[in-house]
């Protein structure tokens, strides 16, 4: 990871442009997303975290607080900027904002693929697996 890295808390108004190019390309192009699912209805509520290198957009994260847990999803990290600890550091930064908030857990619908990433923080398997829009997710569970 660059040392210019940095993750940032926005809100939706202000880094609509930002997170739907991430989104976009992540999700609905690569992914092949539908489009109708992609953009739930749930953006507006939500808390999103930005990952920055050298002034350009390159990754992001959307946290809704239920109770005492954060439910993370939309994790996303552009193609050409991933293993490079990006991922890595969208999650410290929603970890300690959920523990300095308080928070108990945090829960994720987690792509298969990424399984062992999320392990690698503490994070649990919690479910059988399933597909969601044609692709195989676990739940998964961290308990501060």
């Amino acid at each position: 990871m660059k040392s210019n890295l940095q993750i940032d808390i926005a809100n939706w108004i202000d880094a609509y442009d930002a997170l739907k190019m991430i989104r976009q390309k992540v999700f609905i192009e690569e992914q092949k997303v539908p489009i109708d699912l992609e953009w739930d209805g749930i953006d507006e509520r939500a808390i999103h975290f930005l990952a920055y290198q050298d002034g350009k957009v390159i990754g992001c994260a959307r946290g809704m607080v239920s109770n005492d847990s954060l439910q993370l999803g939309r994790m996303a990290v552009l193609k050409e900027m991933r293993h490079q600890g990006v991922g890595r550091a969208l999650i410290e930064k929603v970890m300690l904002t959920a523990k300095v908030n308080h928070l108990k857990s945090i829960a994720i619908s987690a792509q298969c693929h990424a399984i062992n990433f999320y392990m690698k923080f503490g994070f649990k398997i919690m479910s059988e697996i399933y597909l969601d829009v044609n692709i195989p997710h676990r739940d998964m569970l961290f308990e501060f």
